[in-house]
């Protein structure tokens, strides 16, 4: 595995698997610096830590991961992760709580696509679509009153 970081980690790998615990999120990015303003901004999230290498993130009781393609140089789908296109194709990433209208003004003063503007939806939810700049499909949401 190729690592661009210099120094130690925030904590070593072994310590911070151990913390892990059900649903766990990696998402492999071509990279973190360029992914963390759609994270921070538009989603909301708080820079746990980050590195040119990896990066944790966290919204609520929600944590997950970005780790660049560069750290996946000899895993067997390592090809696929580093050609373009967009990515995940047919996930949604939900990020509930996180209000549709601030996250899609958010993604439109940076330039990520708003692939839905937010909008009341008849399951109880207003949603936004957004797509980040690694072909992530993110829906913020928040319940509607009543």
């Amino acid at each position: 595995m190729t690592k661009l970081r210099q120094g130690d980690p925030w904590m070593p790998a072994p310590e911070y698997g151990r913390t892990l615990r059900g649903l766990g999120i990696n998402l492999v990015v071509r990279e973190i610096e360029r992914a963390l303003p759609f994270q921070r901004e538009v989603l909301g999230a708080t820079v746990v830590y980050a590195d040119p290498d990896i990066a944790v993130l966290r919204l609520d009781a929600a944590e997950w991961m970005l780790h660049a393609a560069h750290t996946y140089d000899a895993h067997p789908l390592h090809p696929d992760l580093v050609a373009p296109g967009p990515r995940g194709l047919g996930v949604e990433l939900r990020m509930h709580g996180r209000d549709p209208d601030a996250a899609a003004a958010a993604a439109r003063r940076l330039g990520y696509e708003v692939v839905q503007a937010p909008a009341d939806k008849p399951h109880g939810l207003r949603e936004a679509f957004i797509r980040d700049r690694d072909g992530f499909l993110w829906v913020t949401d928040v319940p509607l009153p009543g």
